[in-house]
This record gives structure tokens, sequence and C-alpha cells, in this order.
């Protein structure tokens, strides 16, 4: 990893002068995936989310894999070290950052339409970016993926939520079971 400190002033969409630049962090986190979905496929993981912001110490980019039964930190020392080295050799030297990998947690993201149903009956925050009836914030029992929505259960009330509107998804207090 980058351990050098450089001004790191930018945000989110603004042009960055370092990794695969002139790059938006979107485009960013887009190439990562790229190198690291087929490296976690290969060792048997699922890429479930990639993160990259500006903190304090400089870029964080940040990796949550996960596999059936869980993974160790052995696997996410795995998929940090190989990552590393690919970043390494695709980074501009100007644009230091910090790599963490782990696993996605109590409040695991939700990004594919599939994960909208592969935990159906999970408690789950969506935000979206166009307010629908006046909201942007929901939190309620996942129903599932249908036609390009999201449906969630609110209060007693469905709610369908449109995919493409969906700027952040996470479960609420998941304790990594699926079903009773």
């Amino acid at each position: 990893m980058k351990e050098e400190k450089v001004n790191t002033g930018v945000e989110k969409n603004e042009p960055l002068t370092g990794l695969f630049s002139p790059a938006t962090i979107e485009e960013i986190v887009f190439k990562i995936k790229g190198f690291a979905d087929p490296l976690c496929e290969s060792e048997g993981m699922e890429l479930v989310h990639v993160e990259c912001q500006r903190e304090t110490r400089g870029r964080i980019i940040r990796l949550y894999i996960d596999k059936p039964g869980g993974i160790t930190l052995n696997d996410c020392t795995c998929i940090s070290r190989q990552l590393s080295d690919i970043l390494d050799v695709n980074l501009d030297t100007r644009w230091a950052y910090n790599l963490e990998v782990s696993s996605p947690g109590s409040d695991r993201p939700l990004g594919k339409p599939e994960d909208f149903d592969r935990f159906k009956g999970k408690i789950a925050r969506i935000r979206i970016s166009v307010p629908l009836d006046g909201q942007r914030n929901f939190k309620g029992l996942l129903l599932g993926f249908y036609d390009g929505t999201v449906k969630l259960d609110v209060n007693g009330k469905t709610v369908a939520i449109p995919y493409r509107e969906i700027t952040k998804a996470r479960l609420f207090n998941y304790n990594g079971e699926i079903g009773c």
C-alpha cells in the first residue's frame, strides 16, 4: 500500500488526478470492481461492495467480501495482498490510499438486484435519490425485487422503490443467517 501523504480534497464526482486519471469516484469504484470481482471469484468468495472515499488520513478503498459459512481473517488478508499488488501497478503514485478488506457485517450493503431477493424477510434501510411520496429514507421488511423495483413493507404498507433510484441500501442488524 502507498503510505505517502498528498492533498486529498476531492469531492464525489470531481475528477481525480490519480488512480486511472482523470476519473470520478464512481469510475474508480467501477474499475476497482473490475479487478476485485474476478479475484474474489477465483478465491471462492463474493465481492459484496466497494467504497472509495476521502478521509483525514487519505483515500480509503473498502472492500466487503463474503462466502458461504463466512469469511476469515486469512480470506481478508489473501484478497488484500493480491488486490493491493494489482492496484499498486495501476495507481498513479501521487494518489495515496489505504485498502481495507472485511466482512459485510451486520449492516451488510445490498447492491445487486439478487441481494434484495436473497435477503427477503430481513429488515433493510434504503436511501433513494429522488423522493417517493416526499420521502428519501425507508426502513422496512424486504419483500424482494420485482420488475426493476425493490418492494419493502413499511409499517404494513408495501412501498415499491425504483432500483435505479437507490443510492444506498443496507440490512439492518443482520445476524448472518438466512431464514428462521
